[in-house]
């Protein structure tokens, strides 16, 4: 087996979380349709009155944006970031 460099390490270990949080992300969106599935046909068999599954599909589709989000948003600032922080903290320094 071949000795990964620090670099190559860091860069294993960032892509085994990435990974593991693209999983829970699938588990997520799938316990999400099934189980709205399942209220939107306990609608249907009541009688089909007021659209009240409406409430915990929006309710819950707020939490599963916010998992993608933390599963796709850009993660490490870029030098450009770091440099407007910078130029910013020593603007207000003054």
């Amino acid at each position: 087996m071949e000795t990964l460099s620090d670099e190559d390490e860091a860069l294993r270990e960032q892509a085994i979380v990435r990974l593991k949080k693209k999983t829970e992300l699938r588990a997520h969106l799938l316990a999400y349709v099934m189980v709205n599935a399942f209220v939107v046909g306990i609608w249907a068999v009541t009688g089909h009155g007021f659209f009240w599954p409406i409430f915990p599909i929006l309710g819950w589709a707020i939490g599963l944006v916010f998992n993608a989000w933390d599963v796709y948003r850009k993660v490490a600032p870029t030098e450009e970031d770091i440099r407007r922080e910078m130029e910013a903290l020593r603007t207000r320094g003054r």
